[in-house]
């Protein structure tokens, strides 16, 4: 029997990360990585506010929700928040964008200069995410869960179950929302809402970028559902919408809402200047479930994305919504 959600919060072997991250250390030419280094020097105060605006304008550009939500945070936890985004675009599209065949060497080199003590001047994005480590004090343990999860889209393209799929969306995205909450501060009893909610925003990442993974030879979609619903991989890659195929997305996207309404209480465990932020975050980009729905699934030829003004009706959603339940 299939169920659209799991009321256990799974969490990946301790020291499982780590030595994912250490298997790429075979993928790195230390000549080479030697020579292309960056000098290393104090950053100065010019450098440091250049890489935050850097950040911001990855953030505008990439995720205009993601935008338009944190701009209700305080300027100095806006900012950091915005570096971790930055942070997390730059080492997801290393893996995405790498030529063929360069990918484990590329994540490899980034995985070194994340780790390396120095920061490079020429590198916006570490600059401002290294002050933002410095600043809030950010677990290296989560940092590597984070960079594990994106490794495992080196060797990884099928999910047996919802299970498997569970453990990459915790690091991809969960250990997301566990190193912001160390930037905007919450109460210990957050965490496990916080992992839900990353789960909830990555499966609707995967059933909107459906058409885009397959180009890439990836189906997130656990293979149990695939069974259980009737439809064959081959169908994915033809990009058809089967009956079978929409009944499937049916249910991803019931367990994704799912998803987002256990999380909920955990918002309200937030620090409360932080609080709207997130609830505008998770409402608007809950919405593009909507979205996918209102175009009849077809997410190979169209891309599901909020539009401006219903973006603000979901943040005026939100923002009623935090009033009623938590003030």
């Amino acid at each position: 029997m299939l169920t659209q959600h799991t009321g256990t919060v799974l969490r990946p072997p301790a020291g499982d990360a780590a030595a994912l991250l250490d298997s790429l250390k075979r993928f790195i030419d230390h000549d080479n990585h030697a020579r292309i280094v960056p000098d290393y020097h104090a950053i100065t105060d010019d450098e440091r506010e250049a890489a935050y605006a850097t950040c911001v304008d990855m953030t505008r550009h990439h995720s205009k929700s993601f935008y338009v939500s944190t701009a209700l945070l305080p300027p100095a936890k806006r900012r950091a928040i915005r570096a971790l985004y930055a942070f997390c675009r730059t080492s997801d599209d290393i893996v995405d964008q790498a030529a063929a065949g360069t990918a484990p060497h590329a994540l490899a080199h980034w995985v070194n200069l994340v780790h390396h003590r120095a920061t490079p001047h020429d590198n916006p994005v570490l600059i401002a995410w290294h002050d933002t480590v410095a600043n809030y004090n950010i677990s290296q343990e989560l940092i590597d869960e984070l960079l594990a999860g994106i490794a495992m889209d080196l060797t990884v393209t099928r999910y047996a179950t919802f299970d498997d799929l569970w453990l990459y969306c915790y690091r991809v995205a969960s250990v997301v929302g566990l190193i912001s909450m160390q930037i905007i501060g919450h109460v210990d009893e957050a965490v496990d809402y916080a992992v839900k909610l990353g789960v909830a925003l990555q499966l609707t990442n995967i059933l909107r970028d459906i058409g885009e993974d397959a180009g890439r030879g990836r189906i997130y979609i656990p293979q149990e559902d695939l069974v259980a619903f009737g439809v064959d991989e081959a169908e994915i890659f033809a990009c058809q919408r089967s009956p079978r195929f929409k009944a499937l997305m049916r249910f991803q996207s019931a367990r994704a809402h799912a998803l987002y309404e256990e999380s909920w209480p955990g918002i309200g465990l937030l620090n409360p200047d932080s609080s709207l932020a997130i609830a505008a975050a998770a409402t608007i980009y809950r919405g593009i479930l909507d979205s996918i729905h209102q175009h009849d699934y077809d997410v190979f030829s169209k891309r599901a994305f909020v539009p401006f003004l219903r973006k603000m009706s979901l943040l005026w959603q939100a923002r009623q919504r935090l009033k009623r339940d938590f003030q």
